[in-house]
């Protein structure tokens, strides 16, 4: 009898292990190359529908290309994806509505919609939480986390920083998004 539950377990195990995996490989996969390194994040489709199709529409336009990390704090986050390296502003396309709701949390790698004040003015800037945030949590959307490049994060994370052409927190040396683009089968 007992091998019997065994069994029944390890296989109950073993399907919601390959529902699980499923699940993961339907969700988009991007590779961010930075010029401190790569990084690859999985973008969560099914909780954060919106924030995602938004992030994909700036991927596929290559509009990532070339822009900055402006603003790195370390033991927080890391915001990009909006400036040049001459600190900027891109043109981005309209706000879009703030998914902070979908249960995903600031936790570290996790990646999430910057905003201005106004709850629902996310456009194209993102950032990376370098450290667990629960205080952003119900604040700003997650939509995805890092599934590889972690120490390129902390990498970012560590670069001294100041004030740049009114700009706090900005690296003193440039960390350029060079591409970010879906991976292969995406």
């Amino acid at each position: 009898m007992l091998h019997k539950i065994m069994s029944i377990a390890l296989l109950a195990a073993l399907l919601f292990s390959l529902t699980l995996i499923a699940a993961a490989q339907n969700n988009p996969v991007v590779i961010m190359k930075t010029s401190k390194g790569d990084i690859t994040i999985e973008l969560n489709q099914a909780k954060a529908p919106i924030s995602v199709k938004n992030f994909l529409a700036y991927v596929d336009a290559k509009f990532y290309d070339g822009t900055i990390f402006h603003r790195v704090i370390k033991e927080f986050m890391i915001q990009g994806g909006g400036l040049t390296p001459e600190f900027i502003e891109k043109n981005a396309n309209p706000p879009i509505k703030n998914e902070a709701a979908n249960g995903l949390k600031n936790l570290r790698g996790t990646i999430a919609m910057a905003r201005g004040d106004d709850f629902n003015s996310a456009t194209c800037q993102f950032y990376i939480n370098h450290v667990n945030n629960g205080d952003l949590d119900q604040k700003y959307g997650v939509f995805g986390k890092v599934i590889k490049g972690l120490e390129v994060v902390d990498a970012i994370a560590s670069v001294r920083t100041g004030i740049i052409k009114g700009y706090e927190d900005a690296p003193r040396e440039t960390i350029t998004i060079l591409s970010i683009r879906r991976a292969e089968g995406n």
